[in-house]
């Protein structure tokens, strides 16, 4: 027979059991820059050739660079800069500078700034932040460091359908990856999927071009389809951005293609995520 003491017992240990999973789950929406942010940061000088910055990026498979004039970060430059700005207009990296396509001023967060802050100042500003502590620059939030920590909320269960883009850009097997860079740099988009015989089977993305291609100073005039990654990585219609966001951070990518009755509907990138949580 269980005693009035133990009963109060019982119901105090449920409740606190309740409070304690009520705890973890709030937890991540508490999260600070510091606990996001990326510590190695990699920077350059304005003066440097865009060759020099592309290296860097693909032996570091980073996809920015910090840039820093007399010890003070002034701007960034990533992979998207090399591609809309020099490739897709038919220059050449090695004859550009960094200073020639850099983003600037430098978007910055503080060590104490909170996920949701950052997730909506990263939306605003449409950039990587630095995260600075007391004007040092201490660190760097990218699109796929926030979604490694997005919290289970009612905003992350909302469905992918709502942020992807629906129009998927694609190419054929055959066509050549400086064909591809082109699209990709003109479009303004990080990938394109890559068909065989009219059906996807691989991804080509920015992140590929410059690790394989413009770091190590391969010819761009290869087809695209031995270079792509494979087999395609796709969630379905419906799934949830939380769900989407944990399948990212997981298989380690940024786009991931959404089918729908075994079509592809769209594709959602790590920042549409991102652009979710901070609605």
């Amino acid at each position: 027979m269980v005693t009035p003491q133990e009963e109060i017992k019982r119901k105090l240990t449920g409740v606190v059991d309740i409070a304690y999973e009520q705890y973890k789950r709030d937890l991540p929406r508490y999260r600070m820059a510091k606990e996001l942010m990326s510590h190695d940061v990699v920077t350059i000088t304005p003066e440097a050739s865009l060759d020099d910055a592309a290296r860097i990026m693909g032996e570091k498979h980073i996809g920015s660079l910090i840039v820093v004039k007399y010890h003070t970060p002034v701007g960034i430059v990533t992979e998207r800069d090399l591609l809309s700005k020099v490739l897709a207009l038919g220059l050449f990296l090695r004859d550009e500078k960094v200073e020639d396509v850099m983003s600037y001023p430098l978007a910055g967060v503080s060590l104490t700034a909170m996920i949701k802050e950052v997730a909506k100042l990263m939306i605003s500003m449409k950039s990587r932040l630095a995260v600075f502590d007391a004007g040092t620059l201490v660190g760097i939030i990218t699109a796929s460091d926030l979604i490694k920590s997005l919290p289970d909320v009612p905003e992350t269960e909302v469905k992918v359908d709502e942020f992807m883009t629906k129009e998927v850009v694609n190419a054929d097997e055959e066509t050549s990856v400086i064909s591809i860079a082109k699209i990709m740099g003109r479009q303004r988009i990080g990938s394109v999927i890559i068909t065989r015989k009219g059906e996807p089977f691989g991804i080509f993305t920015e992140r590929d071009l410059l690790t394989t291609f413009l770091a190590k100073g391969k010819a761009l005039f290869t087809e695209v389809g031995p270079e792509c990654s494979q087999p395609l990585i796709v969630i379905p219609a419906g799934t949830s951005v939380h769900r989407a966001a944990a399948t990212m951070a997981l298989k380690h990518i940024r786009r991931l293609p959404v089918v729908r009755d075994e079509k592809l509907a769209g594709i959602i990138t790590a920042r549409d995520l991102v652009e979710a949580y901070a609605k």
